[in-house]
């Protein structure tokens, strides 16, 4: 089997043990990237000091300044250095940490699916799926997809009962925005057509980018900045996400903004994957994309009471509202 070249780029920041723990996982895949990128925006030395005392083959450091620091700027950066000799380009968040055929997989997606512009991994360790069969009828509280069911959270389960459920398959945004994300997706094995891949497990033909860069409106942690992305890109062509190639995903929380900020970014940057995907929405469309998110700012404000993370809640809820009055305003 004939396999394209192809070039891995990992942004990273301040994540130095994380980001080791993903290169020992990309050192014993069954397809080796032809050449891995890092794109190192820490303050400091620690990642630069441990790759130096660790060998990995075809690997190339870069650290950026402020001007090039952000996830959207990294990844652009690295970008303008990938190989000339190379088709596909992978992109991998510095704290996941890859199945051994990962790569293999990926690659095979773009043979059996050649019109594939972009092709996503799956994340293994965040939802817990269990295989009901095809004539399973979901109660409620669960979420129900091509045979399989998981629980569902609540602000799904409160959307239901509102009548604003996602009305499109996981991985696909209605004209309301506010999707079920691909990790509504089962672990079947199976390839699915998508048009929002998630940026830390995702690869893209390298003629992409031709085309299309990542937008430097999504700053620093560049919340959804895989959404506008992708959505762009599927406006022009065919996106896959094979539930076979495999990822686990840490979270690690160096590298994060505070609560506060991320509420603000959640709103702030929705409104924005909202209008990327439709500028002209309808008056219909208008009214549910901001009765959902007042929902979920009232949902989080009851995490305040409910949960063992109360601060975290209040600021994130604190900032959400901020950033939708912004919207209002503006």
């Amino acid at each position: 089997m004939v396999y394209h070249s192809f070039s891995l780029i990992v942004c990273t920041y301040m994540r130095s043990e994380a980001l080791l723990n993903l290169l020992n996982s990309v050192k014993i895949q069954s397809l080796y990237p032809n050449e891995i990128l890092i794109v190192d925006g820490s303050t400091n030395n620690e990642t630069k000091l441990l790759l130096d005392k660790n060998n990995f083959d075809n690997l190339k450091y870069f650290r950026v300044e402020d001007a090039d620091r952000g996830l959207t700027k990294q990844r652009n950066y690295g970008i303008n250095l990938v190989s000339s000799t190379s088709d596909i380009v992978c992109f991998l968040d510095d704290d996941t940490v890859l199945v051994p055929d990962y790569f293999e997989n990926i690659l095979n997606t773009y043979k059996s699916y050649p019109e594939a512009l972009g092709v996503g991994g799956y994340i293994i360790n965040e939802t817990n799926f269990e295989f009901v069969g095809d004539n399973y009828r979901p109660k409620i509280e669960e979420f129900y997809f091509d045979g399989w069911k998981r629980k569902d959270s609540k602000r799904f389960v409160l959307r239901k009962k509102f009548g604003l459920d996602c009305d499109c398959p996981p991985g696909v945004s209605p004209l309301f925005s506010h999707a079920r994300s691909v990790s509504f997706l089962p672990p079947s094995n199976k390839v699915y057509e998508v048009e929002l891949l998630m940026g830390g497990v995702s690869s893209f033909k390298k003629d992409v980018f031709k085309k299309h860069q990542f937008s430097t409106f999504f700053e620093g942690y560049g919340l959804y900045e895989d959404a506008d992305f992708s959505i762009r890109v599927a406006k022009t062509g065919k996106l896959y996400l094979n539930t076979a190639a495999k990822v686990y995903h840490y979270h690690e929380e160096s590298g994060r903004p505070d609560k506060y900020k991320y509420g603000k970014m959640v709103v702030k940057n929705g409104y924005y994957i909202w209008r990327t995907k439709n500028p002209k929405p309808t008056l219909k469309t208008k009214i549910k994309w901001h009765v959902i998110t007042v929902l979920l700012i009232i949902i989080r404000f009851t995490n305040t009471f409910t949960t063992s993370k109360k601060k975290e809640a209040f600021s994130e809820a604190l900032g959400r509202t901020v950033g939708w009055l912004k919207v209002l305003i503006s």
